[in-house]
């Protein structure tokens, strides 16, 4: 069995980042009831707070603040994360606490950016040593997207949303304004509104080109569902178009919508009551 020495007590704090999806497609249903899908996951600098400490005593506790996070704490990913990572390596007791500023619901890999940064802070803190293989092992039995925060690097992504390529994706230089209105999105529902089929130019050829060409161009498959279902999220989009952005959309399956634009902007008194965030990216 693994030992570990006491030690000081020190914290330890990451910070979760957020993704966009530049395009979505639903290419075909797959026979294991999942889907086939290609996409960009591109990194964005919308942080979360994830904080490890130590426990000096027996006592476990998990503990969050912020924006609220439907459904059970005990069912948090970190949590998930952590007890896989305990079980398998005879972890001692550790105190967490989440901050969250990435809403939920909004297709911005917020869960899955702290389950994969919970991994690289344990992995840190208790010197397991793990690869970047071993670390998107456990992060790929949390979710299909949560091995890409573990290098958090520009990907193509493709079959499940869990098999990556490098991009050459840049975006720094650009200023980005996310906006999501009061409404949760569950991914598994939002699929039923989708007819699979392959585009006729593929994602990777549209990004290569010109952010500018992107417009008419790239396409989130979710969107035009999730419009009919929640008409805030194309009035958002059109809204971040009129205000100058030279590519908006909706990102996964949605709520959050998110545009790109040339030059600093704050948009925040367009929204009303919606999560509001913008930054350089």
């Amino acid at each position: 069995m693994r030992k570990f020495a006491s030690v000081k007590i020190q914290k330890m704090i990451v910070f979760p980042n957020a993704k966009i999806n530049l395009g979505l497609s639903v290419i075909e249903k797959r026979t294991d009831g999942y889907h086939n899908i290609e996409t960009v996951f591109y990194p964005v600098p919308l942080h979360d707070a994830l904080e490890l400490i130590r426990a000096q005593d027996s006592k476990h506790e998990f503990s969050v603040s912020g924006i609220d996070i439907p459904g059970n704490p005990d069912q948090n990913l970190c949590l998930k994360v952590w007890k896989i990572l305990q079980q398998a390596f005879k972890l001692p007791p550790i105190k967490i606490h989440l901050h969250k500023a990435i809403p939920a619901g909004a297709g911005l890999g917020g869960g899955s950016s702290d389950a994969a940064f919970m991994i690289k802070l344990v992995d840190q803190e208790f010197g397991l040593n793990l690869s970047v293989a071993q670390m998107q092992d456990y992060a790929g039995k949390i979710g299909s997207d949560c091995p890409f925060f573990i290098e958090n690097k520009p990907v193509f992504a493709f079959e499940k949303g869990d098999r990556f390529v490098p991009i050459n994706a840049n975006l720094s230089g650009y200023f980005a304004v996310i906006v999501k209105p009061q409404v949760h999105i569950i991914t598994a529902g939002a699929y039923a509104g989708i007819t699979p089929k392959k585009p006729a130019i593929g994602i990777k050829e549209i990004i290569n080109s010109t952010v500018e060409n992107w417009k008419d161009m790239l396409v989130n498959d979710f969107e035009q569902a999730a419009i009919e279902k929640v008409p805030s999220i194309g009035n958002i989009k059109s809204e971040l178009y009129r205000q100058g952005a030279v590519f908006a959309s909706m990102t996964g399956s949605g709520s959050a919508v998110y545009g790109i634009f040339s030059y600093e902007v704050d948009l925040r008194n367009f929204f009303g009551d919606a999560f509001y965030w913008g930054g350089w990216i």
